[in-house]
């Protein structure tokens, strides 16, 4: 693989609501914070670094969430960013509180969720957010309730697509009823894909499906393995060729690998210039 002329754009596009473009290949910003996603980074300038890096390299869609830190990543967002350039598209989420380093619980009260929106506008300098997802469904507040609170903020003005995060099909099919739902993003990878069912009904109604950990490979990246076999004759790594086959997996995927250091986004970046064969990426479709 070469090392230059390579672009996010490459990636494709596509577009949020059937309006929003964005390139394919995004970014995930959960890596900014300390540990546990808790607190500050170690470095907080290659932070920033590796944001505006991202916009150079032609990423126009960055994925955050008010608990990120929390709030750290969204303010690192802005300090690195702001003012926007008039194609980057910023997506947060709420519905997740944090108590401490590794520690997530649902809350969807509808006020809560209202709170959680109005902070992350000021955090992240906007008058209104393009895609705000619903981090998971809070199972003791009934699903109407916490999607209700979000339409309103849409007609409202203050955000403009809604979106769910670790759902179900049926959930998204209810969900759909309630109000109209841009995108899903759920775990899903080349070593782990519970979520095939969720892609496809995703694919089938051109809903932004935004697969979180993308990188993962786990075992399949052994040492004579195939995904091995075919990184080491494209010269690339396996991360690399998990990014490829997600880009061709269907056209609604939408990855956001996240990294916290300049050099790692780059090689993330250079994925789009892979061009899996039709036997490659058959042969990566086997592998589970």
């Amino acid at each position: 693989m070469t090392t230059n002329d390579w672009n996010a754009a490459d990636s494709g596009t596509f577009k949020i609501g059937g309006e929003l473009s964005v390139h394919r290949l995004g970014y995930g910003s959960m890596q900014l914070t300390g540990k546990g996603v808790w607190g500050d980074p170690k470095d907080p300038d290659e932070a920033v670094r590796v944001l505006q890096r991202a916009v150079e390299l032609g990423v126009n869609f960055i994925d955050t969430a008010d608990s990120y830190g929390p709030f750290v990543a969204e303010q690192l967002i802005r300090k690195a960013l702001h003012p926007y350039k008039d194609d980057l598209v910023i997506a947060t989420k709420a519905g997740l509180t944090r108590s401490g380093p590794n520690d997530w619980r649902p809350v969807g009260r509808p006020e809560y969720l209202r709170q959680q929106a109005e902070l992350s506008l000021r955090h992240l300098g906007l008058e209104r957010i393009d895609l705000f997802q619903l981090h998971r469904i809070d199972p003791k507040v009934p699903l109407e309730e916490q999607l209700g609170e979000l339409e309103k903020l849409r007609q409202e003005g203050k955000i403009r697509y809604i979106g769910l995060s670790e759902v179900s099909v049926d959930e998204l099919r209810e969900a759909n009823k309630i109000t109209p739902i841009a995108s899903v993003q759920n775990l899903y990878n080349l070593s782990n894909r519970q979520s095939e069912e969720l892609l496809n009904e995703a694919e089938k109604n051109n809903i932004a499906f935004i697969p979180w950990f993308p990188l993962a490979t786990g075992k399949l990246a052994q040492e004579g393995g195939p995904l091995d076999e075919i990184s080491k004759r494209l010269n690339a790594q396996p991360a690399q060729v998990a990014l490829a086959w997600l880009l061709r997996r269907s056209p609604v995927v939408l990855p956001i690998p996240g990294t916290s250091t300049v050099s790692h986004l780059e090689q993330n970046v250079q994925a789009v210039e892979l061009k899996l064969s039709d036997e490659d990426f058959e042969t990566l479709n086997q592998l589970k």
